[in-house]
């Protein structure tokens, strides 16, 4: 239980830091958020009277309190530049980035472990070499050749899916699968190449304990044993890497989205970068900063349900 309170406080803390160091880097950059707005042709009157209605005349320690308490009550601030709230950009943005980020990893999973621990199990044999290549190969192709790959051959070529575009579930979920099919491929191709290689290393470890030898002794085959004895011990290892793995999805993400042109959190980021709407960009960094955060704990959280040794020290 104190570890367990120990991984909450760190969280809070490491949390706390980072509203600390995001909202200092958006003050030090260059330019005048209130003249941006304002635009070019403003007098130092219109600049004023900006600054004045966004609060940015306050000190800089109130408007981060400002900008922090709002956060807390799912208030993200308005827009100094389209005039309009933020929240609900920034939630309707993250759900397509989490339907997006979430359906591609579990895509990968089903490719990696089924294929990792056959290459391993396969070791030394042509067909264990076939699959290691081909994660290799896999290794080696970025996202957004295979997503330009996936859209001249399933797209263009064969028609089977739309090459852009995005549908909400409530809308249609036929044609919500259908757009959603060549992006999530376009990550889980690349993602399960990678995590096939973990896999494989994993399970040859695992499958040179002592344990596996012995439920071999006692008649079950290779697949056999490590399905009913290894796998737990093999997923340790997998889950940590898989948890790095979804913080690089989030980062492949943008580039997914603008080639699907997917209304995600990574195209709203880039389109208030050229704008220069700072508040929408602080409040976007954030909220990735805080996924990527809130995944590592989950992470640990999964370490003291996988490993018993764990447990016992919490």
């Amino acid at each position: 239980m104190s570890a367990l309170l120990s991984r909450l406080l760190q969280f809070l803390l490491t949390v706390w830091a980072a509203t600390v160091v995001v909202f200092a880097l958006m003050q030090v950059l260059p330019g005048n958020a209130a003249q941006v707005a304002a635009g070019l042709q403003a007098t130092p009157e219109d600049v004023a009277r900006i600054e004045a209605e966004f609060g940015l005349d306050r000190p800089l320690p109130v408007q981060y309190l400002d900008w922090v308490g709002g956060m807390l009550r799912g208030d993200f601030g308005t827009s100094y530049v389209t005039h309009v709230p933020i929240s609900p950009l920034i939630a309707d943005s993250v759900q397509v980035t989490l339907i997006l980020v979430l359906a591609s990893m579990a895509v990968a999973l089903l490719i990696a472990v089924p294929v990792g621990s056959t290459a391993a199990l396969l070791r030394g044999r042509a067909a264990g070499a076939v699959l290691s290549g081909l994660s290799q190969v896999g290794v080696a192709v970025p996202n957004f050749l295979a997503a330009i790959l996936l859209v001249m051959v399933f797209s263009l070529g064969l028609g089977w899916f739309p090459s852009s575009g995005w549908q909400a579930p409530i809308e249609g979920f036929g044609g919500f699968l259908s757009h959603l099919v060549l992006p999530v491929l376009a990550l889980a191709l690349v993602q399960a190449a990678i995590l096939t290689r973990y896999v494989r290393s994993a399970v040859l470890e695992v499958l040179r304990e002592d344990y596996l030898r012995t439920a071999r002794a006692k008649g079950r085959t290779a697949a056999g044993a490590l399905a009913v004895h290894g796998l737990r011990n093999a997923a340790i290892p997998v889950i940590t890497v898989a948890g790095v793995q979804l913080a690089t999805l989030l980062v492949g993400a943008v580039v997914i989205e603008q080639v699907f042109v997917l209304p995600g959190i990574g195209s709203e980021l880039i389109r208030a970068v050229q704008n220069r709407d700072l508040l929408t960009v602080q409040g976007i960094v954030m909220v990735l900063v805080l996924m990527v955060l809130v995944l590592n704990l989950v992470i640990d959280l999964l370490y003291t349900v996988l490993d018993p040794r764990v447990r016992s020290r919490s």
